[in-house]
């Protein structure tokens, strides 16, 4: 058994039952502003007990009738457009980040609005983050932070999205094993000074798996987020999706007030919109 395959297994076992299990788009937060990321962030309103925390799926996902077999939305991928160099996946990498634009007229951008390049967030050995050069298998990441101001009753809610382009699909499908096993290893993590992720569960659903018909790999974690500003923890949310090469992330950090479903249904919409992006770019064409 590989290592993949153990880490699979843990991350599926810890938290079978609480995730959702069918979205059209599912790495922590890769990249924080000015400092230590996580590889996911955190999310939406006073949070409830976290066994109740698993987000609605954004389209109609009814269980195929008996006998049937649901149709898969993940194209084959041509390998010939995979990048070969840190140029190449750049280029790559502007084709599937998105804008605010994805997300409807409320969002708009943090400052700063980019992650810094050429940086890689790892978790030590004391599950605090911290960031390094790219490793490596990683050709190009980039990471853009997003939110919703403060108002209406709620607080200042906070959405990243993250894209790493790797050389080829064994290395993002280790990406993603990398993610599951930190949650394994680190269930409470520290972003930042005054910042941490608490309780954190993750599952995995690899293509043809729970319905899982829009990813090659689909992983998604959930937890409580202590931030500076005092108050009760919200919630997190962390949705990644794999597609060849390519890994597309989104995670949110909620705030009082913020209707926690309002909020899972902005980062799954992130999400759908830079996987239906890097499918095609690098999928092979119909017919």
């Amino acid at each position: 058994m590989t290592r993949r395959d153990v880490a699979l297994r843990a991350c599926g076992c810890a938290a079978a039952g609480l995730f959702f299990t069918a979205m059209v788009g599912c790495t922590a937060e890769r990249g924080a502003e000015g400092g230590a990321g996580g590889s996911h962030t955190p999310a939406a309103s006073p949070a409830p007990p976290v066994s109740s925390a698993a987000p609605p799926s954004p389209t109609s996902t009814a269980p195929p009738a008996p006998g049937a077999t649901a149709v898969s939305l993940v194209p084959d991928l041509d390998e010939s457009k995979q990048p070969k160099t840190a140029a190449e996946a750049q280029a790559l990498l502007d084709r599937i980040v998105i804008t605010e634009d994805a997300f409807g007229p409320d969002v708009v951008r943090r400052t700063p609005f980019e992650s810094s390049p050429g940086r890689w967030p790892v978790l030590d050995e004391r599950c605090v983050w911290q960031t390094t050069g790219l490793p490596p298998d990683v050709l190009a990441t980039n990471t853009r932070y997003f939110q919703i101001p403060a108002g209406n009753g709620h607080g200042r809610v906070q959405i990243n999205a993250t894209v790493t382009v790797h050389h080829n699909r064994a290395e993002s499908g280790w990406e993603t094993a990398r993610a599951m096993e930190e949650v394994v290893r680190c269930p409470d993590q520290k972003l930042r000074e005054g910042e941490e992720l608490k309780g954190l569960l993750g599952t995995v659903n690899h293509q043809g798996e729970q319905l899982n018909n829009w990813s090659e790999d689909a992983f998604s974690e959930f937890g409580t987020y202590v931030g500076p500003q005092g108050g009760e923890p919200q919630s997190y949310f962390w949705y990644q999706a794999q597609f060849g090469p390519v890994t597309v992330a989104i995670a949110g950090k909620g705030a009082e007030g913020f209707k926690q479903e309002t909020l899972s249904q902005l980062v799954v919409q992130g999400n759908s919109r830079m996987l239906a992006q890097a499918k095609q770019v690098l999928g092979k064409a119909a017919g």
